[in-house]
């Protein structure tokens, strides 16, 4: 029997040693949070159960990158599939390629003004844009994504809103392609014996979460994509919600037997919207023919991405029709787009803002 707290909801019994985790899983009637502990390095797994019925009851205790500072986690009721388009906002943060970079991440959060020092919602009715590549890579993938988790939530109670947009890194976890894995994480998916790619299935609350996500989204006259649009997906003509539609049974499947062209395209390694790099290198880059006709397919004004870096800060080109995010790697520091109204700002994890974006 788990312990509770004076209002009845279940509880971990002891995370003092904890280094990684929760990883949430399904089996049957019963939900599993899974905590990987570490004392003097020695290893091991604690699980917290409670019945599916009453996960609401199941609070989930999350590390950061402070040692001895933590946030709590709340189930959600159910999950649903993300809207491919939005209204116009008054004011929206983006930021793209964390890879498991927590200190950034909540850095840039609060320099932004999105959250405060507790983790809590300070963005009111304004809407943060993640655009891919949060996994992988970092030592602080598992707390990175919680955090996202937790956010939606408490944005929706003030009228605001998280849009988790996929990168090619969540959709290689997702359909067990494990390259750019950390190896701490293969290692603690070993002691839960378990493989890696299980714990972001459709029977862990992570994975089913991530497959409720798009790979492409349009809020006002912006459009946000990991990677970009190709000429090939141009011409397919298809909506936005289309293109989400179709790639979405394919996440955690990673054969894409038997596709047709129009699939093709879109879960292509090379032209897909989570994978292409034609905005910024290769061989056959994009003209402006190109982009033009992605701005009057959509009806935007401009493309929002990340995935390929060619900066230390946020850039634009194409007479600034495309804004790419990738400023971050393991000897720099990321960088977010703040929209306030008709003003862009680049902010730094420090809180330096820069008005325009150049």
């Amino acid at each position: 029997m788990l312990p509770y707290d004076n209002n009845s909801h279940i509880v971990a019994t002891d995370l003092r040693n904890q280094v990684d985790g929760p990883y949430v899983l399904y089996q049957k009637d019963k939900v599993f949070a899974n905590y990987i502990l570490d004392s003097n390095g020695k290893k091991w797994v604690q699980t917290d159960t409670a019945n599916v019925t009453g996960k609401r009851n199941l609070f989930l205790h999350i590390n950061t990158d402070i040692p001895g500072q933590t946030f709590s986690v709340q189930l959600k009721d159910q999950l649903q599939n993300e809207k491919n388009e939005f209204k116009d906002v008054s004011k929206l943060l983006a930021l793209s390629d964390i890879e498991g970079d927590f200190s950034s991440f909540s850095q840039l959060l609060q320099a932004g003004g999105v959250i405060d020092e507790n983790f809590n919602w300070t963005f009111g009715d304004g809407h943060l844009v993640l655009t891919g590549d949060f996994l992988d890579r970092g030592q602080q993938v598992t707390e990175v994504l919680w955090l996202i988790y937790s956010l939606e939530e408490k944005a929706k109670a003030a009228g605001g809103y998280v849009h988790f947009i996929l990168g090619n890194h969540e959709i290689m976890i997702m359909s067990s392609n494990l390259k750019y894995v950390n190896q701490k994480y293969l290692d603690n998916a070993r002691l839960m014996n378990k493989s890696y790619e299980s714990l972001y299935d459709q029977n862990s609350e992570i994975g089913r979460w991530l497959g409720t996500k798009n790979i492409v989204e349009k809020i006002g006259k912006l459009l946000f994509v990991h990677g970009g649009i190709s000429d090939e997906v141009n011409n397919l003509n298809i909506p936005i919600s289309r293109i989400n539609q179709l790639a979405r049974p394919y996440y955690f499947n990673s054969r894409y037997e038997f596709l047709d062209r129009i699939t093709s395209a879109i879960l292509s390694t090379k032209v897909g919207p989570f994978w292409y790099r034609g905005y910024y290198m290769g061989d056959e880059r994009a003209t402006p023919r190109q982009i033009n006709k992605t701005l009057s397919n959509f009806d935007v004004k401009e493309i929002i991405t990340g995935h390929t870096r060619i900066a230390d800060t946020i850039s634009v080109c194409y007479s600034g029709k495309i804004i790419n995010l990738d400023s971050h790697d393991s000897h720099g520091k990321p960088e977010a787009l703040l929209i306030d109204g008709e003003k862009y700002y680049r902010i730094n994890p420090e809180g330096k803002k820069t008005l325009r974006i150049e």
